[in-house]
């Protein structure tokens, strides 16, 4: 029996070195972008309810870009607190910044998608860029960034959207080491040719891609998923680009309690169980490959059956991934967190673990 499961261990690392080689590879070893800029107009499409700190802060930000010709889509979704009254005050202080009401709607109560539907039919530019309302750009290029990577071909673009470092929050770490891994996966995905997610933090696409999908008929009853279930439809290898440079980054407030962090993890997951079939084999696949190896390795190492050889495997796979994520941590400017890489990467496997059974038997809450 010891025998057998050495063998599979065997074939599960092998799995680990596809996933942390060949595919994250492709994002992780490509070279560091370049950019050309271009005059493509641009409407930057922000949602907010209730945000009204947020948006004092960050929508002068967006106002301040550099780029030539833009405009800002502010989207008001029935907000209760000032939302409202400060993007009136913005929309006199800009002239390039529309605001679009949302009232409240018995057949999409609460639905940031209806209201970003709204925002999209109301915007007067062609391509669109996306980000959140506690979201900022780290840099006034941000916009010449983002509409660099489109072409004629390309008409989805795929962004970064980091968190802010709080100095000594073991947390923190867990959530930016998160981010970056799950950047690194949909980056690399979307190099191979399989694009499947994206972040609503920082997105950009072509409004006929909105369309061509019918925007979000077909979840639109799901309440999160205006950002991954969207790519999910309607990105394609064809259609769809990354960009990485430094000065594309957004960042977001993160969570700062445990359970705030664990709620919004049950919300992100409870969207996955939509994407298609292959998707979800992949990601599937990777998770049932981390918990798999760990709980192998712990095992045989028990027994100390073979342990050389075992014990060997595992500071194998942990060079290779260290190595690879190292890279990707690199390229997105999040390499502090890879010095707790094995601890953090135990704890996500659990909380993935914890997620999965807590969604089974209650759903999680959604867009304020």
């Amino acid at each position: 029996m010891l025998l057998i499961l050495l063998y599979v261990f065997i074939g599960i690392l092998a799995i680990q070195l596809f996933y942390y080689l060949i595919v994250f590879g492709k994002f992780a070893f490509a070279r560091n972008q370049q950019i050309t800029p271009k005059r493509i107009p641009i409407s930057v499409i922000v949602c907010a309810k209730n945000e009204a700190e947020n948006v004092k802060k960050f929508v002068p930000l967006l106002a301040e870009q550099n780029y030539p010709d833009y405009e800002i889509v502010l989207i008001d979704d029935a907000s209760s607190d000032e939302t409202l009254e400060l993007f009136e005050a913005f929309e006199r202080q800009y002239s390039n910044i529309k605001l679009v009401k949302v009232q409240n709607n018995e057949a999409f109560w609460g639905n940031k998608k209806f209201a970003l539907t709204l925002g999209i039919k109301a915007a007067s530019k062609e391509y669109l860029l996306f980000t959140d309302a506690d979201c900022y750009p780290t840099s006034k290029d941000w916009i010449t960034n983002m509409s660099s990577r489109f072409t004629m071909h390309k008409t989805i673009v795929l962004g970064y959207g980091a968190y802010e470092k709080i100095k000594g929050s073991f947390l923190n770490k867990i959530i930016r080491f998160e981010t970056m891994l799950t950047a690194t996966q949909y980056f690399a995905w979307a190099k191979i040719g399989r694009p499947y997610m994206g972040v609503g933090r920082n997105l950009a696409y072509k409004r006929e891609e909105f369309f061509r999908v019918n925007g979000f008929i077909d979840h639109m009853s799901v309440r999160s998923g205006d950002d991954d279930l969207f790519i999910n439809q309607a990105a394609k290898g064809s259609n769809t680009t990354v960009c990485y440079t430094t000065d594309s980054f957004t960042v977001s407030e993160p969570k700062k309690t445990w359970k705030d962090w664990f709620n919004q993890k049950r919300r992100h997951v409870s969207t996955a169980k939509l994407y298609k079939g292959f998707d979800k084999f992949q990601l599937g696949l990777y998770y049932f490959s981390q918990l798999s190896f760990l709980i192998l390795a712990v095992v045989l190492l028990a027994f100390q059956f073979q342990w050389m050889i075992v014990a060997g495997l595992v500071v194998f796979r942990y060079i290779f991934a260290w190595t690879t994520l190292g890279y990707a941590a690199g390229k997105l400017k999040e390499k502090d967190v890879m010095y707790w890489f094995p601890i953090i990467e135990i704890i996500l496997i659990f909380t993935q673990l914890n997620v999965f059974f807590t969604n089974i038997f209650s759903k999680p809450v959604h867009w304020k």
